[in-house]
């Protein structure tokens, strides 16, 4: 069934003691359960064994509580107590086929260790490196620190082996462990055989390297995860380092795991990163080592995989948010259904789980993190409860979601769009600058309801009330989106303030439905996400001069949790628009806008010929209330059920909540009132006396 083409990436790859059936690679990635949630992370896996993954990997686990990265969430494996929910892991990695691999980590710079108020340690002595700033110093290591060190990595080598991990893995990337810390010149200023030449800056990576050969045997492979290039310049840890490092070191390790310097560089939204955007910096590195090596690069292209391998650039396909986004990747390209894989936008919304501390979610598979929470699949769902016939109002993401997985539980589906083309918000949206990866939303969704015959989808199909209470639907989801509002209400302003009557004012609706403003435009984002920082560079492509301006400290701030927040103020600044955080609008008109300092309230003026409103949206909802003010046809039409959903019922910026509530309303229709219930499961911890 698999075309010949791909058969590469199907052949068994040895990994010293080991052999991994194909070269698909699930690295290393946060998901926002770690230690607080571990049946969840692990049926997570367990469904990615399932789909095909030769080797699976844990997340970041700390392996002493000296050393943590407290609010975030990451696995822990302090002491022997940890070790049964990594059983329960590598058993469910292991429940088809693949090998297990743990990634080991001592945070070092970036332990604030908040939790556990222990002195954080790092080469020298120096302020913490976090996200959040934190006021912490960590000390400078001495020798018996350095001796601890081994020893405590050597706990965790024989914990992790204990519990069935096949592969170790020693992280030293994306400026996170300890490994690299010691290796970047611009951390490391020790003056002893630690620190100084790269030989001696390497010390500590070679010990602990050989320190787990001589615990775990011949029986486990030692992986080290190391950062392409720190993105530091001439001071840092560079990829000409690197590559002189894994010369100097070329048998040491079973496996090199290849990974960019910094988060933010590694895990580039596809706004800002193309897919294998790392090749230049792995390319070469293969013909230093005889041992396998693994680079990411958003791999969602079965021929560009080939390529990256033929070409001796990578002998495994490293991959994190694909796997996320299609556990089944690996076998959908083994059966021949290259046209099934629901391919990453790279939108990075699962990253946000973990910057957030919540639990992460996928824009494309809504069943991510909630396979053992909620007993969701990504491939299969429960058979329709009975024969009845559901009509979908709204072929948006919700809307799509919705048809697309009562299709898959054998429900007869109308789905009724009101415009010409499909796909709602993210056809729109993926025609703006940076974004034409949101297509893909509609295009799997729709690549896949185009096989089923019994979902129907009715093009310039707007539906009143009275239609649907013709339609002889059993059930009727309610999908029409919403609308960005134009009186500026938000979250600064919680009602309408002043702006003329005769000032030209838009929103991102407008844009996208082909206005073209004109002159000196002040954009007004209260919204926080991406749609600001895009209209911006939509208006200078049309000829505007522009103003930005937010009641926030920086441009886009919740793209922070996307990892792309100084990407996007950077090209912002680098393009020429006239950046204001930290400013309320207040008033507009007459060839001028009047700004006030969210902090002092001083007041300025700035030019505005036109005014564009990022703000809140209003649903969409005149359907859902006619019908719900016609409840007491509703038994003669035969319906039984209501239901507005996603942008309907409450607007989101970030697609993924569409997607989920689609994908949530076909799992729940038809089940019983849970009552008081939860709608998902949790897990309690045991109490110690």
């Amino acid at each position: 069934m698999r075309d010949k083409r791909y058969d590469i990436l199907f052949e068994p790859v040895k990994i010293g003691p080991l052999t991994a059936k194909n070269r698909f690679y699930q690295v290393p990635h946060c998901n926002g359960g770690g230690y607080r949630d571990p049946s969840a992370v692990a049926e997570m896996r367990r469904v990615k064994s399932e789909g095909g993954w030769g080797v699976i990997f844990t997340e970041q686990v700390e392996i002493h509580h000296t050393s943590e990265i407290t609010p975030f969430i990451e696995l822990r494996l302090w002491e022997d107590k940890d070790i049964p929910s990594f059983v329960k892991m590598a058993d469910a990695i292991h429940a088809h086929g693949a090998l297990a691999g743990v990634e080991l980590a001592y945070p070092g710079v970036n332990g604030p260790n908040l939790y556990s108020r222990e002195v954080p340690m790092a080469p020298v002595n120096m302020p913490i490196l976090t996200f959040t700033s934190d006021p912490v110093q960590a000390r400078a290591m001495d020798k018996e620190d350095i001796r601890n060190l081994r020893h405590w990595h050597k706990l965790a080598y024989r914990r992790a082996k204990a519990a069935g991990f096949d592969i170790m893995c020693l992280y030293g990337a994306h400026g996170f462990g300890v490994i690299q810390h010691f290796l970047s010149p611009r951390i490391n200023q020790r003056t002893d055989e630690y620190g100084g030449s790269l030989k001696n800056r390497a010390r500590l990576f070679a010990e602990l390297v050989a320190d787990a050969r001589d615990e775990v045997g011949d029986t486990c492979a030692i992986s080290v995860r190391l950062s392409l290039d720190e993105m530091a310049g001439i001071d840092g840890f560079t990829n000409d380092h690197l590559r002189e490092l894994v010369a100097m070191h070329a048998e040491l390790p079973d496996v090199w795991d290849f990974a960019h310097g910094t988060w933010e560089a590694c895990s580039g939204t596809s706004r800002f990163k193309e897919e294998a955007a790392q090749e230049d910096l792995i390319r070469g590195l293969k013909q230093l080592t005889p041992k396998p090596v693994v680079g990411v690069g958003r791999f969602t292209s079965a021929d560009l995989m080939v390529r990256q391998v033929k070409q001796g650039i990578i002998d495994f396909i490293g991959a994190a948010r694909p796997s996320i986004a299609d556990p089944f990747l690996p076998r959908k390209i083994d059966e021949g259904r290259i046209e099934d894989i629901r391919e990453c936008i790279g939108c990075n919304i699962c990253i946000t789980g973990d910057m957030t501390m919540g639990i992460s979610r996928c824009t494309q598979n809504s069943s991510f993190m909630e396979e053992w929470r909620k007993g969701w699949h990504p491939e299969r769902m429960r058979k329709k409860a009975a024969a009845k016939r559901v009509l979908v109002v709204g072929s948006g993401p919700a809307g799509l979601s919705a048809a697309h997985r009562l299709g898959l539980r054998g429900y007869e589906v109308a789905l009724a769009e009101a415009r010409t083309e499909v796909g709602g918000r993210v056809t729109l949206e993926s025609r703006l600058p940076g974004l034409s990866a949101w297509a893909r939303v509609r295009d799997y969704r729709m690549g896949q309801i185009q096989k089923m015959s019994n979902v129907e989808v009715y093009k310039d199909s707007a539906l009143t009330a009275e239609d649907v209470l013709g339609f002889g639907a059993a059930h009727v989801c309610v999908a029409t989106g919403a609308t960005w509002r134009r009186d500026g209400t938000a979250r600064f302003h919680l009602k309408p303030f002043a702006i003329a009557a005769d000032l030209p004012v838009f929103t991102p609706d407008d844009l996208m439905g082909g206005a073209k403003p004109a002159g000196q435009v002040l954009i007004f984002d209260d919204d926080h996400y991406y749609m600001g920082g895009v209209m911006a560079e939509l208006l200078l492509k049309l000829g505007c001069k522009v103003s930005l301006v937010t009641p926030s400290t920086k441009v886009s701030e919740w793209s922070t949790n996307t990892l792309e927040q100084g990407f996007i103020q950077k090209r912002l600044l680098e393009s020429g628009v006239d950046v204001r955080v930290t400013r309320a609008l207040m008033s507009a008109g007459n060839g001028a806008a009047t700004l006030s300092c969210t902090y002092t309230g001083r007041e300025e003026e700035i030019a505005c010929d036109a005014l564009l409103l990022v703000t809140a949206r209003n649903p969409v909802d005149g359907l859902v209330h006619a019908l719900n003010a016609q409840s007491a046809a509703w038994a003669d039409a035969g319906i039984e059920t209501v239901k507005a959903i996603g942008d309907a019922e409450a607007p989101s910026s970030a697609i993924a909540w569409s997607t989920y509530a689609g994908h949530r309303y076909a799992e729940d229709l038809d089940e019983p009132d849970p009552g008081d219930a939860m709608s998902f499961r949790r897990e309690i911890a045991e109490l110690q006396s």
